[in-house]
């Protein structure tokens, strides 16, 4: 049998985020009116903005928006009024978000401090649920020849392969590098392997004139320059 379902346009006016929107704004809205725009429509039992609501408090660990980062297609869809099409509108979303936010800073950005590098990556990596690690490599004056993915790894370990750091590096003529890794954890203090791969890293840099300007640990909106710290 097919579902009723109760739309946006169904809702009281006064409760209508389309129309809350056109008249004042959409920074009036609140985060469940904003999701209830994109999901359009709830089903026979609960109105959209409940659905938007339950989608928003479903999870424990990570409640309100912040939770969106961390929902798979699948969790997504034990929602209940969430389906296949929902679940992906709602990860399209959340991922739009990302590249927004990077998106503007990609004009002003200078990749010259931990606080620049941190804050252009910081949400790309802060909400992995696994290890990447990140190598950046920059022409003579810093600037940004391109970053990839060198590695990944479980939830609490990742693998460093220095070979492949500067076979990269040499690869792109890069002159300066930087690496990044995330901890899931969502606490970025460096373990004892993580200053010893440095170390390693930064004398292999020495030998062939590629300086390793930093490594970076992102944790959950913090993140620890090792640089900074003196230890290495």
């Amino acid at each position: 049998m097919k579902e009723n379902y109760l739309t946006v346009k169904e809702l009281p006016v006064s409760e209508r985020p389309y129309e809350k929107c056109e008249r004042y704004g959409a920074g009036v809205l609140s985060d469940a009116e904003l999701l209830a725009v994109i999901i359009r429509t709830g089903t026979k039992q609960q109105r959209v903005i409940d659905l938007a609501v339950n989608i928003l408090n479903y999870s424990t660990a990570y409640p309100g928006l912040k939770g969106l980062n961390y929902f798979t297609m699948k969790e997504l869809m034990k929602i209940k009024g969430i389906g296949r099409v929902k679940a992906i509108e709602l990860l399209c979303l959340t991922e739009l978000t990302r590249r927004m936010a990077k998106e503007n800073m990609r004009d002003s950005i200078r990749l010259t401090t931990p606080q620049n590098v941190a804050d252009y990556y910081m949400q790309d990596m802060r909400h992995l649920t696994r290890e990447q690690v990140l190598l950046i490599m920059l022409d003579s004056k810093n600037k940004l020849i391109k970053d990839m993915v060198i590695s990944e790894g479980t939830v609490n370990t990742s693998i460093m392969p220095t070979r492949e750091v500067f076979v990269q590096a040499v690869k792109q003529e890069a002159v300066n590098i930087i690496l990044l890794h995330n901890h899931p954890s969502g606490d970025p203090t460096p373990s004892a392997e993580d200053i010893r791969v440095t170390k390693r890293l930064a004398e292999a840099g020495n030998l062939i004139g590629i300086s390793l300007m930093d490594h970076i640990i992102i944790g959950d909106n913090r993140y620890i320059s090792l640089k900074e710290q003196g230890l290495y």
